[in-house]
């Protein structure tokens, strides 16, 4: 609903529906009455009987058109309401409906409404649209439709869950079952808040790990520590594909906790632990011996568990106190056999070896989200083997967007900004 759509509403066709009903009435009295008459049905029936003509019925000034059209199928969801006046301005548009809320906004001159998102698929929608004319007489008009079920849809997630806490290098993941093709329209129907400004960017990745498409929203920089941000994926009726629909809106709030950056050196045999900015410990590693180098990358924290079963050859053993931050097995975690290695020689089959005491304050500090980057190996990383996002720089990030433009985030909500103002590199 607009900011215009509480304006007076109520009472704005009776008056009108009086008139129809007294003329139905007088009709074999007083054949000359009209709807657009604006005499009171005793002086039209004094007129009439002394003889006199009846006045040509008034034309209202102004008039309302409402698309869809009552009564029809909308095929086109993704196309949302319009309700336009002419001869006057839009004082209240009201939108009826059993599903999702429609909000909409007037333009300038206040002569057009559209509705903000694509409306629901398998929807009826009823619109109550009323205008003013200059002369101060008002016109209310309704339409009622309903929105088409179509034969092909597809399902999205989301990755976060309700109220979790991530890491400051978390991106937003959404995962498609479906081949998506009119990427333009769902970046577009995307909306995020958060408690603090950023500007980030969306990043399409088809197909990816986890699905025939992934579609990352990412911050330029890490996030701000501690920022509230919600979510919500205006899907439902934008057509994703020819003849493929979203059929649901996805919404979710999460936290951003704190700072906790991990950069460990394969090289050098150790590891420094970053905590809101802050050396918080300096510690020695061993890392993947030769053939089995953990590769070089900025990584994030997927998730972890105590122990985790690794089975591998030549090896099947519970792992206690571990963080996992690639698909293919490579975790931070204790690893009590090869203490007298760390810090002097890589040992392991590819993950970072910690000590007992060591991977237990780091795994009691680690959620998800929370980056690791690897350096000094002379294997590079793989781009999708984990959430490599941030293997990207920020110019080659922005190129993975459809619209080609960085989002401005905030309390608001988002925007979308040119990626060709120096402001924005």
């Amino acid at each position: 609903m607009s900011d215009a759509s509480c304006c007076r509403s109520s009472g704005l066709a009776g008056g009108r529906h009086a008139r129809v009903a007294i003329c139905v009435a007088l009709g074999l009295l007083a054949g000359a009455c009209g709807g657009g008459s604006t005499r009171s049905p005793s002086q039209q029936t004094n007129h009439a009987s002394a003889g006199g003509h009846a006045s040509a019925p008034a034309v209202p000034s102004v008039r309302v058109s409402i698309t869809p059209a009552g009564g029809r199928l909308d095929t086109s969801p993704d196309r949302g309401i319009a309700v336009r006046a002419v001869g006057g301005t839009i004082s209240g548009v009201v939108v009826r409906t059993g599903g999702d809320p429609v909000r909409g906004t007037l333009n300038a001159a206040r002569t057009v409404w559209r509705s903000r998102w694509a409306l629901d698929v398998s929807q009826r929608y009823t619109v109550i649209a009323t205008a003013v004319a200059s002369s101060g007489a008002r016109v209310t008009r309704r339409s009622s439709f309903r929105t088409f079920t179509p034969a092909r849809t597809v399902d999205v997630r989301i990755t976060e869950g309700y109220r979790q806490t991530y890491g400051v290098g978390m991106p937003i993941i959404l995962y498609f079952d479906g081949p998506v093709t009119n990427r333009a329209a769902v970046e577009r129907a995307l909306q995020i808040r958060s408690s603090k400004p950023v500007l980030g960017a969306w990043y399409w990745d088809s197909p990816c790990n986890m699905a025939p498409a992934c579609l990352y929203f990412r911050p330029r920089r890490y996030w701000p520590p501690h920022t509230r941000v919600s979510f919500t994926g205006h899907l439902n009726g934008v057509k994703v594909a020819p003849g493929v629909y979203a059929h649901h809106t996805l919404t979710q709030s999460f936290t951003i906790g704190s700072s906790l950056i991990v950069v460990a050196s394969t090289a050098n045999h150790e590891m420094n632990v970053y905590r809101s900015g802050k050396l918080f410990a300096h510690w020695p590693i061993s890392s993947g011996r030769p053939g089995d180098d953990t590769p070089n990358g900025t990584y994030l924290t997927i998730e972890k568990s105590n122990p985790v079963d690794m089975v591998g050859p030549g090896y099947n053993i519970e792992v206690p106190w571990s963080v996992r931050f690639t698909w293919s097995g490579d975790y931070l975690h204790d690893a009590y056999w090869s203490v007298g290695d760390q810090g002097f020689t890589n040992v392991s089959h590819g993950c970072v070896n910690m000590s007992p005491a060591d991977a237990e304050i780091y795994y009691n500090m680690a959620v998800p989200g929370d980056p690791v980057t690897i350096t000094g190996s002379p294997r590079p990383g793989t781009w999708d083997n984990g959430w490599t996002m941030w293997f990207l720089t920020w110019k080659q990030w922005l190129h993975g967007s459809a619209l080609h433009e960085a989002v401005r985030t905030g309390p608001r909500g988002s925007t979308f900004v040119s990626i060709h103002h120096p402001r924005h590199h």
